[in-house]
This record gives C-alpha cells, sequence and structure tokens, in this order.
C-alpha cells in the first residue's frame, strides 16, 4: 500500500509582459517586489528578476495574490536577470 504525503505544489503563473506604446506596462507571474522609484523598478517574477526602467514611472496596481503589476511613464528598458548572470557572464569570465 502507497502512503501519500502531502507535498507541496507550487502553481507556477505565466509571465506575460503588456506594453503599450511604451507608456504603460501590465506584467502578470510576479512573485515578489523588490523596488521601485521613478527611474527603476525591480520586480521578481517566475521567470526571473526583472529591471524597468524609465522616467517619470509610476505604479498604477500592485496584487501579488493574483501576481500582477501595472507601471506607467516612458519606458526605456526591460531586462531580465537570472541566477546564471548573477554568478558571471561571459565577460566575467573572459576577464579571470
Amino acid at each position: 500500500m502507497t502512503n501519500i504525503t502531502e507535498e507541496k505544489r507550487t502553481i507556477k503563473r505565466p509571465n506575460n509582459i503588456i506594453m503599450e506604446n511604451r507608456k504603460t506596462l501590465m506584467i502578470s507571474g510576479v512573485t515578489d517586489m523588490g523596488s521601485f522609484d521613478e527611474q527603476t523598478a525591480i520586480i521578481f517574477t517566475e521567470l526571473g528578476e526583472l529591471t524597468v526602467k524609465g522616467t517619470s514611472l509610476h505604479m498604477d496596481k500592485l496584487n501579488l495574490e493574483i501576481g500582477e503589476v501595472g507601471i506607467s511613464g516612458k519606458i526605456h528598458a526591460l531586462v531580465y536577470t537570472d541566477e546564471r548572470d548573477k554568478n558571471g557572464g561571459f565577460f566575467s569570465k573572459l576577464f579571470r
């Protein structure tokens, strides 16, 4: 007889980014919020750390229960960083 134990399962939410005219941004799959100011937002998603850079950034929506963040302002860049990048990328290995 097989004894079934409780397993902790994490449900991964889909990670979607919708940007309209570089002015509004809706992100899903958000697990946590790092920091936020008018130039930079650090957002933790199911796929890694997402950095949003821009000017006059404003957080329109933050709902971590459903994993969504809405940002408006002038968006200049979206950059994902995952654990591999934090340990050193190509250039850090090249210049050791």
